[in-house]
Order: structure tokens, then sequence, then C-alpha cells
């Protein structure tokens, strides 16, 4: 068997991590079989769905580098063969036309609901032997419905659940063509995982009550069955709904944040999924490792830090080009001027060790590129007579000494030996100076990345 498996959005909102998550899992499964990878639009529901949803889903796929390689299908591009499978399933006597009004059928409902019964359509075109239906009313499009099993139980292993049991008595008769002849949901899916030949569904759980019916659509066509699996929802750090103040936002905005997106796959493989205690690991590695044995029943919680540390891991690893064409717009956006300053690869190279996001490290390396505002009373504080002469002979040596980091730290030493100096009585000031903060890397780093030119006016101009 060739693995084949599918992610199905609906483009009426944007790719939240739920849906990476399901992506992820199911990109991972096909690839780690060698199988396929499909992606499906399920755009039916016209009211909600919009083209910038699906443009959306498509950029969060593309930043994650989930690649597809069958698709994408959109659903109402296959209008034509939903309509030829609710013909073949009308003659075959799987199906029959339904001339009740929406009105009726919830006054039906309206009655269980009062007998203390489950509510349902109560089958009133259901065509059986020795039944005789109502007369045809004028005027009236009839829907579709989907002839379900009157009696037993639909019953599958659930990869991530277990065994699940409904009894058919549970499902009434499914709608699955509208009067205007469109399909619905439940009946699109049946067929499209029908003819994508798919064998693994893995999804959220709350489609868990749609799979007995795709089950018994299924069934019906003669079409072999699926496996599938529901994966318990993400929640919120405090075990609540993820919601948007929990990170319940669009895919696309964690790079608008500064998250890289090796971190964001290796943080959404471990919602609900683990390989011992590995915690940091290629895709290549989950892949390799990537089974169905291993999926988690209980609902993963969502925790902002743990996805700060992972991409603190990942822009330490990451090659400082790359890391100055991420940061980039951001400097820009915030007004660097780059004109006769250090390199950025080399700056965002010195402060890339303390950050957790692009954004923290675009900020960090902006001391590089703006003129420094000390504040005056801090000035005040640090820059005592005493330290006056010191950045005074720090000047002058500054004027010769060979511009690199080890021969600028032996020169600090001798500065502050001169003057008898501490090196925080000296880097503090010169931090001030150059930056405008008192927070920085390491005061030799720093001075060797300014370079002499500016070291010397910022000092100059400070004295």
């Amino acid at each position: 068997m060739t693995v084949r498996t599918r992610f199905a959005p609906s483009p009426t909102g944007y790719l939240h991590l739920g849906g990476a998550r399901t992506a992820l899992y199911s990109w991972a499964y096909a690839r780690h079989f060698g199988g396929t990878f499909i992606l499906r639009i399920e755009d039916t529901d016209l009211e909600r769905s919009t083209p910038e949803a699906v443009q959306a889903i498509l950029d969060g796929m593309k930043w994650l580098g989930l690649e597809h390689d069958e698709g994408p299908f959109y659903q109402m591009q296959r209008m034509d063969r939903y309509r030829e499978v609710v013909k073949g399933m009308l003659d075959a006597g799987t199906a029959y036309l339904c001339y009740c009004s929406p009105d009726e059928v919830e006054a039906m409902r309206e009655r269980m609901r009062a007998a203390g019964e489950k509510p349902r359509y109560d089958g009133t075109w259901r065509p059986e032997a020795g039944k005789t239906l109502p007369a045809v009313p004028e005027g009236v499009k009839p829907v579709v419905r989907f002839k379900n099993p009157l009696d037993g139980e639909v019953t599958w292993t659930d990869v991530v659940k277990g065994p699940i049991t409904i009894g058919n008595k549970e499902l009434d008769d499914l709608v699955i063509a509208r009067p205007d002849g469109t399909p619905t949901y439940n009946f699109c899916v049946a067929v499209d995982d029908w003819d994508m030949k798919i064998t693994h569904v893995l999804r959220g759980d709350d489609h868990v009550n749609n799979t007995p019916r795709q089950i018994n659509i299924l069934r019906a066509l003669g079409a072999e069955l699926p496996q599938y699996g529901h994966l318990p929802m993400i929640l919120g750090a405090d075990g609540q709904k993820l919601s948007k103040r929990h990170g319940a936002v669009s895919v696309m905005e964690y790079p608008e944040q500064g998250y890289l997106p090796e971190a964001m796959l290796n943080y959404l493989a471990r919602l609900g999924w683990s390989h011992g205690d590995d915690e940091i690991f290629s895709m290549e590695q989950f892949t390799e490792w990537f089974n169905l044995e291993h999926l988690t029943a209980s609902a993963a919680q969502f925790n902002p830090e743990k996805l700060g540390w992972l991409n603190n891991h990942y822009i330490k690893q990451t090659d400082n080009e790359r890391l100055a064409q991420l940061a980039l717009p951001k400097l820009e956006r915030d007004g660097a001027r780059f004109d006769g300053a250090p390199a950025l690869p080399t700056v965002l190279g010195l402060m890339k060790e303390r950050v957790n996001t692009i954004n923290e490290l675009a900020d960090a390396a902006m001391l590089f590129y703006r003129d420094p505002q000390p504040d005056p009373e801090l000035l005040a504080l640090h820059l005592t007579d005493a330290v006056r002469a010191a950045l005074a002979t720090f000047a002058e040596r500054s004027a010769t000494v060979e511009w690199n980091k080890a021969a600028l730290a032996a020169m600090l030493k001798e500065v502050l030996a001169a003057h008898s100096l501490k090196m925080p009585q000296l880097a503090m000031p010169l931090r001030l100076l150059l930056t405008g903060q008192l927070q920085t890397p390491a005061i030799d780093a720093v001075l060797e990345l300014f370079g002499r030119d500016v070291v010397l006016a910022r000092v100059q101009k400070g004295l």
C-alpha cells in the first residue's frame, strides 16, 4: 500500500496552529513511508470562504516548508464529479429525494425534543418496501438525502483515540445535495477521499462526529476506508481553549513576530507526539522517527516560553547572512542608518546569543545603526573626573592601537591600571557614549565592531 495523506482546510479563516500541526503530521507520515501528501481546499462554504483565506493557507504552508505532492485541489472545481456521484447513488437507491422544507424539518425536530427524543429527520420521504410516499409538491426543489443504515453500528479503530463506536440510530439521513444541486461538506469529503485514494486521515477531534457519516457514505460507494486519527485540540498554557491571547493567530503572524519556520515546526511536532525525551530535532530526524503509535490522546498546551526557547536555539544555529536578510526589513522600518556602520551579519553574529526572536535581534542590533542619545543623568553619574581622565588616555591610545578585540582588551586593561579603575567604571560610560545604553555585549567586541573612527568621534564628543 502506498501511503496517501491529505491536509484539507476550509478557507474560512487563517491557517492556525492546530491546522498547521495537522498538516505537519500528515506531511511527515507521507514522507516517512515515501508516500504522497495532498493539499485540498474545501471551499464549498461560499458564504464564508474567501480568496484571502486561501492565500493565507498557501502562504502558511510555504513558510513552513510543507510542500505538497498533489494539488491544491479545490472542491468548487469538482462540482461535476459530485453531481455524477449523487446521480449514481440515486440510481442505486442509496440516496433519495426529499421535498420537506427547512421549516418542516425543524418542526419534526421540535416534536422530538418535546418528546424527549434526539431531534432528527423522521424519514418522511425515505423510500421503503411497502411504504407510500407523499405526493410530490409542485414548485418545490428537493434536497438529496443519503439513506443511512437504520440499524447496526459504525466502529473504527482511531489511531489516536482507540476504538470508537457510534450507533446508526444516532445518525439521521444526511442531506448530501442542496435544492440548487450543490453538495454538502461530509459528502464532498467522502468522495474526495475515495477519488484521491487517501489511506490515512489525520484531523482535529472536532471531526469525530463527521467520521461515521463519511464511513457510511464510503461504504455505500463501495470504497475502501482510510484509517482515521483525530488529534486533540491545543489548549492555552492555562488549560483553556486556545484564543488570540494565547497565540491562536494566523501562522503567518509568527514570521512577522520574528520566529523561524524550523523552530515552529519543531515546536508543533512536540504538541501531541514524542520521541523519547528528544526536544530539539531536524525535520529529517522527525520524518524518520514519526509514527502514529506515539501520538497522544490528551490535549496539548501551547507554551510561548518554550517556543521562544526553541527559536533562540535555531537563531543561534542560523547563518548570519540569513539572519541579516530576515532582520533588515525591521531595521529599515525603525530608521537604521548603515552608512559607515559595521556589517549587519557581523553585528547579528555578536547579538544573537541572547534573543528569542528576529525582532528582538533587530532591536538589539539598532544600537550600531543609530546616533546614541545617552540619558544625561546616567552620563553625569558615570562620567566622573577620574573617568574623564581615563577616557582621555583611552582616546589617545585608540589612535594607534591595532583594532581588534584582543588588542583592544589589552589596551583597556592598561588604561584601567594606569588610572586605578575597575572595568565597570570605564566600560559603563563607554557604552553610554557609544550606544546610549548600559547593557551591551562585551565592550571590547563592541569597540571592534564600531571601528576606530566612530569610537574616537563619540568619545571626543562625550569629553
